[in-house]
């Protein structure tokens, strides 16, 4: 693995490069891009899916997103999803230009809201030649409709009241507001996703110090307004494997996208019993690889 640099309009992005075993010089080996969750850094489940796809014969890209972790960009904790998006171009970008990189067999794999941000640049980005998801989230709805997809529209202008006078009271002197991804240690949640999600983001299972669960609340007035399967119908016509564990809160993300996804070069695989963290780490992920590198091996 090796740290590489790249850029993205005025930001320079960090990422962690993996490298196929006993690669030969003048070859070229496809290559993924492994996007993380919102609030996650390259070294979390992002890297552990990077590594075991350079394993299995991938060159496999992880980066910070833009404001997050070891890539510049300021304020920081800033979370925009066109800026994400933006990101998976510049990572695109980057990998043409690697002699050992077949630009023709460049895919993708986003987790969590990664999957959801992979899927829109898909849409947009026809470099991008297959799209794989693990446990994929949408940012826009799960802000819209709630974590489960359940919180009704009437809900939606108190939420936006509440952020636009935020942004008043810092407009005029007040302290930033930041907002946690996952309950912290010690708070609650009726979804068990998101209390998995501490103990993922908060305990050495997953800890990091380049994610320390806080967003600029100011974020989510953008989240408000984003749909990361807008373009799904008609512009994603890549082939697409959507991998979701049967017992997740986030389950009928996955669905929808299938849904919406045109074309027979389609599959959502549900693994029984699994949670939304489970496809982070351990059996959970071995799970979800094993549907996602036969299918690299498909279509790259």
């Amino acid at each position: 693995m090796q740290k590489v640099h790249f850029e993205n309009n005025s930001i320079t992005m960090v990422g962690n490069l993996w490298l196929p075993h006993d690669t030969e010089d003048g070859t070229q080996y496809p290559a993924v891009i492994v996007v993380h969750p919102a609030g996650g850094v390259k070294e979390q489940t992002a890297g552990a899916y990077a590594k075991k796809l350079a394993d299995a014969g991938y060159v496999a890209l992880a980066f910070d997103a833009s404001f997050q972790g070891e890539s510049g960009g300021e304020p920081r904790f800033l979370d925009l999803p066109m800026n994400r998006v933006g990101d998976i171009f510049s990572a695109v970008d980057y990998l043409t230009t690697l002699p050992f990189v077949d630009p023709e067999r460049i895919g993708i794999l986003g987790v969590c809201a990664g999957g959801g941000y992979s899927v829109q640049a898909s849409t947009l980005d026809r470099r991008i030649k297959a799209v794989a998801t693990a446990s994929a989230a949408n940012v826009g709805n799960a802000a819209r409709k709630g974590w489960d997809g359940k919180s009704p529209a009437t809900a939606i202008p108190e939420t936006l009241d509440m952020l636009v006078k935020q942004r008043s009271l810092e407009a005029n002197g007040a302290d930033i507001a930041y907002a946690p991804y996952v309950p912290n240690t010690g708070e609650s949640s009726p979804f068990r996703d998101l209390c998995e999600g501490t103990d993922y983001y908060l305990t050495s299972r997953g800890m990091h110090p380049n994610a320390p669960n806080k967003m600029l609340m100011s974020s989510l007035i953008y989240w408000m307004a984003f749909d990361a399967f807008d373009l799904v119908d008609p512009l994603l016509t890549q082939p697409l494997a959507i991998i979701a564990g049967s017992a997740a809160d986030s389950l009928w993300q996955s669905q929808e996208l299938y849904a919406k996804a045109p074309g027979n070069s389609k599959e959502l695989c549900i693994i029984e019993g699994a949670s939304h963290m489970d496809l982070y780490d351990g059996e959970g992920q071995e799970k979800a690889l094993e549907k996602i590198i036969p299918f690299f091996i498909k279509y790259l």
